[in-house]
């Protein structure tokens, strides 16, 4: 498509856009909320990372062989068939526009620091829906804006991240760090329960993978960027996180609402820091936004496409699947108008469990789908001098995502399944319909062509002319 509105991922917005979808609003409170557990903490992050880049190559690896828009849900058809394609993409775009409202609802409280007053519900449900449709519109205007707005949103919340870690670690104190472990129980124990919070911090890697169709020389820059995008988030994650706990004291960093804010205050005295975190917060969840308001279209597009998700998620524009992105914002949107209408629990918080195990089973699919091809006789296609390190990658990938599966918890593993099981209906017509259209197909090409009437050749000009004899 030679829109100019239309422009293919280079591997520098393809890298933003996988840091942009992994760090969304959530490191803003992450080192309050694993202080509790100690600097074991730490311990977790980096073992996490470890699975996080694993997952990444594996991703990258993948998208060698099959450089298309759909990623997981790609691998998962190509290896197990239609229906655990079908799992992956339903699994994956529920997850989507779930999670794209608690990011528009988490985007409030940020505001309310920027904007302080007495806000009404019905002023945090305003800014909510706007958080959410602003980067729709970015995602209807084409590929071209959406790379615009995911690069320098990643860089404008990049940079004052990194800048805070890096200084930070000048002011570091480890008097501030408190115990290894708090708390009763066992290190080991310390860290699986810091590692329960820590496991969803990289759901995203996939993103490069996701959107294969709009990169630029995929079979090299998917990777690339899937692992580039990944390490960098996990700096970011990781030398933020030494550098709260260093700056802020342990007692006060357990029980502190924006610990960003508190280590900037600490290290320069003050309290703008709420200001110059919340901002950042914003810019970051809108990012987050932009992104996987593409990824929520992405997936569906390629079920569509064969057949197992309605024809309608096929209408693209300017390199967008734009009815994807429609309909990821009117359910985003009806379930943020719902939660300020229950309050801040009820239905809400119920789907918000469900995005943390519908996260997983695409994984599951697509680490399960690289040891189905390296096993299956196919190693020609996944580089077979590189067969026991891509195992490897792919055993531990998968040993990750399975952990983030533990680490969900019963409620939401509960939750999750429920909504899988619902999608099974959805299949059943989709299935049912591709199956009475294929039918159809067949009768008509057996059908024979009617035998049209011999044609009676007329009568010799010259024997018309002959006199009749007897």
């Amino acid at each position: 498509m030679n829109d100019r509105h239309t422009r293919r991922f280079g591997l520098g917005t393809a890298t933003c856009l996988v840091m942009g979808n992994i760090i969304g609003g959530g490191i803003f409170l992450l080192p309050a909320s694993v202080a509790p557990f100690g600097t074991v903490s730490l311990v977790a992050f980096g073992v996490l990372t470890v699975g996080a880049v694993a997952l990444a190559l594996v991703f990258g690896r993948l998208a060698e062989r099959h450089p298309d828009t759909g990623g997981p849900y790609v691998y998962a058809r190509e290896a197990f068939g239609d229906f655990a394609g079908f799992l992956s993409a339903w699994s994956y775009w529920t997850m989507t526009w779930v999670s794209n409202a608690a990011l528009a609802v988490a985007a409030v409280g940020y505001v309310h620091v920027l904007l302080p007053g007495h806000p009404t519900k019905g002023t945090d449900l305003a800014v909510a829906l706007i958080a959410l449709w602003l980067p729709a519109v970015a995602n209807f205007a084409g590929t071209r804006y959406i790379g615009l707005v995911q690069t320098v949103s990643t860089v404008l919340k990049f940079v004052p991240l990194l800048f805070i870690a890096v200084v930070g670690l000048f002011f570091f104190d480890p008097h501030n760090l408190g115990a290894f472990h708090e708390g009763s129980g066992s290190a080991l124990g310390g860290m699986s329960a810091a590692a329960a919070i820590l496991l969803y911090s990289y759901v995203g890697v996939e993103s490069a993978a996701m959107s294969a169709g709009e990169v630029r020389d995929p079979e090299r820059n998917v990777g690339r960027a899937t692992v580039l995008g990944t390490i960098g988030s996990a700096v970011v994650y990781l030398l933020g996180t030494v550098a709260v706990f260093g700056t802020v004291a342990h007692d006060k960093l357990v029980k502190s609402q924006a610990p960003f804010s508190d280590a900037v205050n600490a290290m320069f005295g003050g309290h703008w820091g709420g200001t110059v975190v919340a901002l950042a917060a914003v810019v970051s969840i809108i990012g987050a936004l932009n992104g996987w308001t593409l990824m929520s279209a992405q997936s569906p597009y390629a079920a569509a496409k064969d057949g197992l998700f309605p024809a309608a998620f096929l209408t693209k524009r300017r390199g967008v699947p734009t009815f994807g992105v429609l309909a990821a914002g009117v359910l985003a949107s009806a379930l943020t108008v719902l939660n300020y209408l229950t309050g801040s629990g009820g239905v809400f918080e119920i789907l918000v469990l469900i995005t943390t195990f519908s996260a997983t089973v695409p994984y599951l699919l697509a680490a399960g789908a690289q040891v189905y091809f390296l096993l299956s006789g196919r190693r020609d296609q996944v580089r077979p001098a590189r067969f026991a390190r891509d195992l490897t990658l792919a055993l531990t990938a998968f040993g990750f995502t399975f952990w983030l599966v533990a680490g969900a918890g019963y409620a939401a593993i509960y939750q999750g399944v429920l909504f899988l099981f619902a999608g099974i209906l959805v299949y059943a017509v989709m299935a049912a319909r591709r199956t009475a259209r294929q039918e159809d197909d067949r009768a008509a090409a057996q059908l024979p062509t009617p035998r049209q009437p011999e044609a009676v050749p007329p009568p010799a000009a010259d024997d018309a002319a002959l006199p009749r004899t007897t």
